[in-house]
């Protein structure tokens, strides 16, 4: 078995950016979820609500992200990666309270402009110690912006037999991992408790349940009923769809695409 791909999502809920290697860190990969669009009451938005977030962008550059429209490339805003309004905040993402720094008034500018409302680009500091959900995380984990842990693992054999059900086949970026596992039997994942990716070791802490996030096509930030509709006469477990395994770090440093994996329980 072996890391077929590693993704990031830097800015909650935009586009992601695949890489060729990462670095695992307490709260996830470098970079991903580090940023969070809040609407004007401090709380988080995302393309459940806003669909045409599927269409915006990202790109990790030398002195920071570029931010762009995906039918339009040219539409964008540099974001440096050292805060330039460093406002503190507090913001509200799910049941959590986090602390936040602003990022920029012109990326707040460009923003609003592409989802036709006022919104703010806001940035997780290092400091900030937002605790994974304490029910499932094993020794006081924190996490980004993240929904509620830092890595999440999906087998591409999963998807393949997802597909083999739906009238139109759908690609992993609708289900937003951070690791790809190749060679696995179709959910092999569903079984891991511990699992070493190149020479870092993760727990899995528990099934990761699926919202209507994962019905926006990311190509045209429309919005259908799969592959909710055909995962849940399947794949459902006390009313919750699950697909794929969130997981937390046992230890921290670089993955690689083409690592091998081994299942250590």
């Amino acid at each position: 078995m072996h890391l077929s791909e590693i993704w990031i999502y830097p800015v909650k809920s935009l586009g992601g950016i695949r890489l060729k290697e990462a670095k695992a860190e307490e709260k996830g990969l470098q970079y991903d979820r580090r940023w969070l669009i809040i609407d004007e009451t401090n709380t988080f938005i995302t393309q459940r609500v806003f669909h045409q977030m599927a269409l915006i962008d990202v790109a990790l550059e030398e002195d920071g992200l570029r931010i762009f429209q995906r039918n339009d490339p040219e539409n964008s805003i540099m974001i440096p990666f050292e805060p330039v309004s460093a406002e503190k905040l507090s913001v509200k993402i799910w049941d959590d309270i986090a602390e936040a720094v602003t990022v920029w008034d012109e990326a707040d500018a460009w923003l609003s402009a592409q989802l036709e409302q006022r919104v703010r680009l806001v940035m997780m500091p290092e400091s900030t110690q937002r605790k994974a959900d304490p029910k499932y995380a094993k020794n006081g984990e924190i996490v980004s912006f993240a929904d509620g842990y830092p890595f999440l693992v999906i087998s591409q054999a999963s998807l393949d037999d997802l597909n083999t059900r739906l009238e139109d086949p759908i690609s992993m970026v609708r289900f937003r991992p951070n690791f790809v596992i190749s060679e696995t039997m179709p959910f092999e994942e569903d079984q891991w408790k511990r699992i070493r990716i190149g020479e870092l070791d993760f727990e899995i802490v528990k099934p990761c349940a699926r919202c209507v996030l994962t019905t926006v096509d990311p190509s045209t930030g429309q919005k259908g009923h799969e592959p909710l509709k055909t995962l849940a006469s399947y794949r459902r477990v006390n009313n919750k769809v699950l697909f794929g395994q969130n997981l937390v770090a046992s230890n921290f440093g670089t993955v690689k695409e083409g690592d091998e994996l081994n299942v250590i329980e």
